[in-house]
């Protein structure tokens, strides 16, 4: 008997005008006139928002106080780690000009403090950061659990290695009078932040949410009692905790510590004269040769002083604006050479 040819699967694709390739198309075709205009206006644009943004950024107010060898006393007890319970305070006068109008932001900026290390980065636990499990330690080397294998909470090294200064604002009226400028410590953190990324346990009692737990090694109080004034304001979503562990991307940062809350003598903001810094000095930066500085700022609608925004724009619309006279240039010439070919 003859065999039958096998029938082998056909590698041919279906006859569709999809595996065909036969869709109608549209082919886009740019004159020169239309790439140019496009050059052109986003040349324009670019130069006018960075103008814009320029003169914004100039408009604010801010005053810079770095405390690192004011406070020189300070810093050299913290570089001893057994002189942890041992408090030390200094007070720091400056003279404000001018009056600064508006809402006032004050802010720490740190010089020198590498935040974007990978493992120091990672050394966080987001489960326990949004109350699902406060036991949950794995991702939190090295500040996982204590020497009696306690579990650390809050656990890693971005939380263990907070700022913890504490800065207080007088206004000093005359030689023997001062004024505690009221500062706000609410409504400091992102939104995501504050109602997503961070959230306490279920329990009402904190104190017992937490029990079985210990806090940070560098830490002199626990997560559950950071605010004795505000107790909303404590546990993972203590607004100051928040602000700190969005980690920073270069060393030299400043972050949102308070700001101003325009009653009785500061209704319009702050006015000008004589002030002082009283700051209990706990954060050690001379062992990483780091600096420490209080910013009081005011901001405008596209954020505080910094420039580079309004120049990455500027320097956007400049080489915009010549490339266009360049591609203008040449489509010019080869115009005119190709008149020249026709009429030869």
């Amino acid at each position: 008997m003859e065999e039958r040819p096998q029938h082998r699967p056909s590698r041919l694709p279906d006859n569709s005008a999809l595996k065909q390739q036969e869709l109608p198309a549209h082919r886009l075709y740019f004159t020169a006139r239309r790439v140019l205009f496009v050059f052109f206006t986003t040349g324009i644009f670019c130069l006018c928002m960075g103008i814009i943004l320029i003169l914004s950024a100039r408009s604010t107010q801010e005053i810079e106080i770095n405390y690192t060898r004011i406070c020189a006393n300070c810093a050299k007890l913290r570089e001893n780690a057994s002189n942890f319970d041992k408090e030390c305070t200094c007070s720091i006068p400056f003279y404000l000009s001018g009056k600064m109008m508006g809402n006032i932001y004050m802010y720490y900026k740190l010089y020198g403090f590498y935040q974007n290390l990978y493992r120091y980065v990672r050394s966080r636990s987001n489960r326990q950061l949004m109350g699902k499990d406060i036991k949950a330690v794995d991702d939190c080397a090295p500040f996982k659990m204590s020497d009696n294998k306690t579990p650390i909470v809050p656990c890693g090294a971005i939380a263990n290695s907070m700022f913890n200064d504490t800065i207080i604002l007088l206004h000093n009226i005359n030689s023997s009078v001062q004024i505690k400028v009221p500062m706000l410590k609410s409504g400091l953190t992102w939104w995501t932040d504050k109602y997503v990324k961070f959230q306490n346990p279920s329990s009402k009692n904190l104190a017992d949410e937490f029990r079985g737990t210990t806090k940070p090694p560098n830490w002199p109080k626990p997560i559950y009692d950071l605010d004795k004034k505000d107790p909303r304001n404590n546990g993972f979503l203590n607004d100051d905790f928040i602000v700190w562990m969005r980690a920073a991307a270069f060393p030299t940062f400043k972050k949102l510590y308070g700001r101003l809350n325009r009653t009785h003598h500061f209704i319009e903001g702050l006015p000008a004269g004589n002030y002082s810094l009283n700051i209990t000095y706990n954060f050690p930066v001379t062992r990483f040769h780091g600096e420490k500085s209080v910013v009081l700022s005011t901001l405008t609608w596209c954020g505080g002083n910094s420039l580079f925004l309004g120049l990455a724009y500027t320097v956007t619309g400049a080489i915009t604006w010549l490339a266009s006279f360049a591609m203008m240039a040449i489509h010019i010439m080869l115009k005119n050479k190709k008149m020249s070919f026709f009429h030869q």
